[in-house]
């Protein structure tokens, strides 16, 4: 079993579009695959149309009250299954803080799932918290969206920072620009000046696509609508391209100093271009 986690320590970047689309496009390649929604806006499970059966959710689960298996809801399609979320989740930080082994806690519940499933995706709520350390621990990739712009960049940077300090080699982490719309200069040279500077991003970028948009009013993964589209095109190419690397076992050539950097550069275009 693989363990993908879908965050970031910013909101609003693409992450559970990234989370629901990336767990179709595994379904669809024929894995067992399990999407866990750990965010309480619940919007992976507002997408797939599954409701939690418990209303304090993350308190039972933490308490061992009721096990993961129990929470486990079919979706509409063939070998995906979710874990939905509500809003009690918003107490899990809590509830982790006054168990024994918090930072184990996300692998240790995933642990009896193991047979069950061939890839398990984590849609984190944004930020730094005991949950999402605990997730750093579990996952063997973290799968971080970001759009092409200083503030999500900087995001970006400040979570390799904080995993640094923890000894980053321990740690898989997947970047790729999200949301981009190379109608605007800024995101155009910020991509390709990442490439031009082999910077450790992956190669497929999800575009700006009102298809993606349309997934939230469908309730549906892009591509079960839209089959053909470049947005289900490029989700299905960023599947493909993840799960590449963590099979290779090839640890991203991420340096910590690579993030700062582009944030400088792209402001500094951004500086060039308003004097011209």
């Amino acid at each position: 079993m693989r363990i993908y986690a879908c965050t970031s320590i910013k909101g609003g970047v693409g992450k559970s579009a990234a989370a629901v689309n990336l767990a179709f496009a595994s379904a669809h390649a024929g894995h067992r695959s399990l999407l866990w929604d750990l965010d309480p806006q619940a919007a992976s499970s507002f997408q797939f149309r599954v409701k939690a059966s418990h209303k304090r959710l993350g308190r039972v689960l933490v308490s061992g009250e009721v096990e993961l298996d129990d929470c486990v809801r079919s979706s509409e399609y063939e070998r995906l299954d979710v874990v939905p979320a509500n809003l009690s989740l918003r107490r899990l930080e809590a509830a982790l803080e006054r168990s024994k082994h918090p930072v184990r806690w996300i692998a240790q519940t995933l642990e009896p799932l193991r047979e069950e499933y061939d890839n398990v995706f984590l849609d984190c709520a944004p930020g730094l918290t005991i949950v999402s350390e605990s997730v750093f621990e579990a996952a063997d990739a973290l799968v971080t969206p970001a759009i092409p712009t200083p503030l999500s960049l900087r995001a970006l940077a400040q979570l390799m920072k904080f995993l640094a300090a923890r000894d980053e080699r321990r740690y898989r982490v997947l970047p790729f620009f999200s949301m981009v719309d190379r109608r605007k200069a800024l995101h155009r040279e910020t991509c390709d000046w990442a490439r031009a500077q082999a910077l450790p991003f992956l190669r497929t970028e999800i575009p700006y696509s009102s298809l993606i948009e349309q997934t939230a009013a469908r309730r549906a993964p892009v591509a079960s609508f839209a089959p053909a589209s470049l947005a289900a095109q490029a989700y299905a190419e960023l599947w493909s391209e993840i799960e590449q690397r963590v099979e290779s076992k090839r640890a991203s050539p991420a340096p910590l100093e690579a993030p700062p950097k582009l944030v400088e550069a792209q402001i500094a275009m951004w500086r060039e271009r308003r004097a011209t």
